[in-house]
């Protein structure tokens, strides 16, 4: 039972208690937009039917592999 450490489920920044959610999420937000913006300069976002729907889905990617491994929530 001495082997147990406390693991706690917020994340504090300057005395604010933020989600791990809230900043998987907006973490997940900036890579798809620098992703985003590869995609648009190397113009392979005419290859896709609905764009905002790749952009959407790589969004939630994102947000789940930085809630899984990153920040475990």
């Amino acid at each position: 039972m001495a082997n147990i450490r406390f693991m706690p489920s917020e994340l504090e920044i300057t005395g604010i208690y933020f989600p791990p959610m809230l900043v998987a999420g907006i973490l997940g937000a900036l890579l798809m937009l620098l992703t985003v913006y590869l995609i648009r300069r190397y113009r392979l976002s005419r290859y896709f039917v609905y764009p905002q729907y790749v952009l959407a889905a790589l969004w939630a990617i994102y947000t789940f592999v930085i809630s899984t491994w990153v920040i475990p929530a």
